[in-house]
């Protein structure tokens, strides 16, 4: 017997049947449907797995602006979830991350349940409490919804405690904080955040961002420089001392490419450089040039680097 045939025979003539089944009086108006869904892609912002399949599963998701209609996508997600990996855990609990109640939707219904069971935790950033006796990580994520004016106060405050207390993983932390400035901030360089948050010189230099601008434009103009510089030498070494000039041009190849490099960082800090100062730099020796390198960082004008290459010469 194809007892589903039926049943839709049944519910079909008379959808009375259900509310039967409840015991409640038939309302009017209900129609009998059978209904196929079209799975519709989900993607969950966070799913933290455990690592086995006695633990608890966690959805998280961050929500920053007002959506009506997020706890129906919120929960279909979830109960997709459950019921696709449902072998590997044993419960689950959800977490939503607002900047403040204001974003948060206004109706619950009909997942009202759902929203003030013990499965749902809200979290609104805004109350977390203060930025000192927070966890470096928690403070993080507040520091994201703090105005902007209140913002490098405490930026520079979290990188002080990066800095002073015993913290796992400290370089990681002070990147995020750069970033998250750099999101609000977003006429500033990144070396000009990495100095609002009190980076001295020493400090500066063995960050990932200096270490990393400082490889590519190396690896930018030096290959070019070298090639220029063999070029020449070979130029120079035709007629006799072949070898001598591949030597020559190798070496003329690498102190151009150090002083392109230079020429290249100081542009990126006071843009196009006069034309007399550009020749003056490439005039420098090979030792100077490499100074020239490691002061750089230490110059917030143009006038700086003339008074550097008046104390060299």
């Amino acid at each position: 017997m194809r007892r589903d045939s039926l049943f839709y025979q049944l519910f079909a003539q008379l959808p009375q049947t259900l509310f039967d089944l409840l015991g409640i009086d038939t309302p009017q108006g209900y129609r009998f449907e059978s209904v196929e869904l079209k799975q519709t892609a989900f993607r969950i912002d966070g799913v933290f797995v455990p690592p086995d399949p006695s633990g608890t599963v966690y959805f998280c998701e961050v929500q920053f602006q007002r959506d009506n209609s997020f706890y129906e996508r919120f929960f279909a997600e979830i109960f997709l979830y459950l019921r696709l990996y449902r072998q590997t855990f044993s419960d689950w609990q959800a977490v939503v991350i607002y900047p403040h109640r204001q974003a948060e939707q206004v109706s619950f219904e009909p997942y009202e349940m759902l929203v003030n069971s013990h499965r749902l935790h809200r979290v609104y950033l805004n109350e977390l409490g203060s930025l000192e006796a927070l966890p470096l990580s928690l403070a993080l994520m507040q520091l994201t919804v703090l105005p902007e004016a209140e913002m490098p106060t405490a930026a520079r405050l979290l990188a002080e405690r990066t800095r002073t207390e015993a913290v796992p993983r400290p370089e990681v932390i002070m990147e995020l904080i750069t970033t998250i400035v750099l999101y609000k901030f977003t006429e500033l360089s990144r070396e000009e955040v990495l100095r609002m948050l009190g980076f001295t010189t020493e400090e500066l230099k063995r960050t990932r961002f200096y270490r990393e601008v400082y490889a590519e434009v190396r690896e930018e103009v030096y290959a070019e420089a070298r090639e220029e510089g063999l070029q020449e030498g070979r130029a120079q070494g035709l007629e006799e001392g072949r070898q001598e000039g591949r030597q020559e041009g190798l070496e003329q190849g690498l102190q151009q490419g150090e002083t392109l490099v230079v020429l290249r960082l100081l542009r990126r800090r006071f843009g196009e450089l006069p034309a007399g100062l550009e020749e003056r730099i490439r005039q420098l020796p090979a030792y100077e040039i490499e100074a020239l390198a490691e002061a750089l960082l230490d110059f917030t004008a143009l006038e700086e680097v003339f008074a550097w290459l008046e104390r060299s010469s």
